[in-house]
């Protein structure tokens, strides 16, 4: 210390900051540092304050009863498809609606060349006329010879033949009166109507085109709503379709694969209308089948969909928000408000999910307050601060 009392302190610091490092110091100066060090350090560890509760949402679990769905890959299918075919032959005249165009039960698709049916139609009318005629003539001279017969004027075969020529004649305005009506058939049929409701689609025949009987195909018209969808349960899951189905409807909801979230989300119901009788045996499958309504005609036929199929209710089972479940080596986790107002890591085992819960096996208990907020800026042990508790729901 014969060092220091020579020399003052500024004088010391200079050559502290001049010197090239620590072993250029004098062996004095760095004492003096080194306790001056020392003394400071109670000083840094008092002013040192214990870091504040950080503020954190939380939820509490609780129990309620989860519904229990079966999800599978499906593929739409049309109820009726039918090709459209004219039943007479004649030309094409009118091609009355678009192609793929949305239409109604009996709105008119197709009109061909009417006027061969009208001629048919007057010729039979003609026909039925005449034997209408000759009916009546025959009707009289019957009752002529009736009365002659009873004179003994008329041989009784005359009056079989006059009896015969009668009955033939009547026959024939039967026929004649049946071919006004094919006629009038014909003409209805060269008209061609939807037989159901449903959307039309690419015309395969234009304007002019011959039509043959039963041969030439117009259109096709497919029914869309409502819908079947097709799927194919296991061998496993189909005892919970057939105890479901022993309890009654089965309901069954339909999504678009790849719009969940998104502005073209839909959900379209329905209900299982068909288990088949029989398992494939090569894939341990079943071929199952809902009807779903289709007002709109967003579903179209062949189109790949989601379908999730409601067979009951599980009771009593804890949830948890989804968001705040991590992910670690050892397994899924969540953090949990202790005791002592620390954060605690709970190991769990999930199950299902239903919206944003899902639910939890094990490692959880009812009224435990889960963290689901500021997970990226606590750690077990960390104290935190509870916001208003929200009770964990759907």
């Amino acid at each position: 210390m014969r060092f220091l009392k020579r020399r003052p302190i500024s004088s010391l610091l200079s050559v502290a900051v001049v010197g090239a490092g620590a072993s250029l110091l004098h062996p004095e100066v760095r004492d003096y540092l080194h306790l001056s060090s020392l003394a400071a350090e109670p000083a840094a560890e008092t002013a040192q304050a214990a870091p504040p509760a950080m503020p954190v949402p939380v939820e509490r679990v609780s129990r309620r009863t989860l519904p229990v769905y079966l999800d599978y890959p499906a593929r739409t299918e049309a109820i009726r498809s039918v090709s459209l075919q004219a039943k007479v032959t004649g030309y094409l005249e009118e091609q009355t609606v678009a192609d793929g165009a949305d239409v109604k039960a009996g709105d008119v698709l197709y009109a061909l060349d009417g006027r061969d049916f009208e001629t048919a139609l007057d010729q039979a009318k003609a026909q039925l006329q005449r034997d209408n005629a000759q009916v009546d003539y025959l009707r009289s001279n019957l009752a002529r010879g009736e009365a002659l017969s009873q004179k003994g004027f008329l041989a009784k075969d005359g009056f079989d033949q006059r009896t015969s020529a009668l009955r033939q004649a009547e026959a024939a305005v039967a026929i004649s009166s049946a071919a006004v009506q094919a006629a009038e058939l014909d003409i209805e049929r060269s008209v061609l109507r939807a037989p159901f409701a449903g959307r039309v689609g690419r015309s395969a025949a234009s304007v002019g085109t011959l039509v043959t009987s039963g041969n030439t195909v117009l259109n096709t018209l497919v029914q869309l709503d409502p819908i079947y969808v097709t799927f194919n349960p296991s061998e496993k899951e189909l005892a919970s379709i057939k105890a479901a189905l022993a309890k009654g409807e089965v309901t069954a909801e339909i999504s678009l694969p790849g719009a969940e979230g998104s502005d073209n989300d839909r959900h379209y119901a329905g209900k299982l209308t068909f288990v088949d009788n029989r398992l494939d045996p090569s894939t341990g499958t079943v071929a199952a089948r809902a009807t779903i309504g289709n007002g709109t005609f967003d579903l179209l036929p062949g189109q790949y969909v989601h379908l999730r199929l409601s067979v009951g209710d599980e009771p009593n089972v804890l949830m948890a928000p989804q968001v705040a479940l991590g992910s670690s080596q050892l397994g899924k986790f969540l953090y949990v408000v202790g005791k002592d107002g620390k954060v605690e890591q709970r190991m769990v085992e999930i199950g299902r999910t239903d919206g944003d819960q899902v639910a939890v096996l094990s490692g959880l208990a009812e009224n435990d307050l889960i963290i689901s907020g500021n997970l990226q800026k606590i750690w077990p042990g960390v104290p935190v601060e509870p916001l208003p508790v929200k009770v964990a729901s759907r």
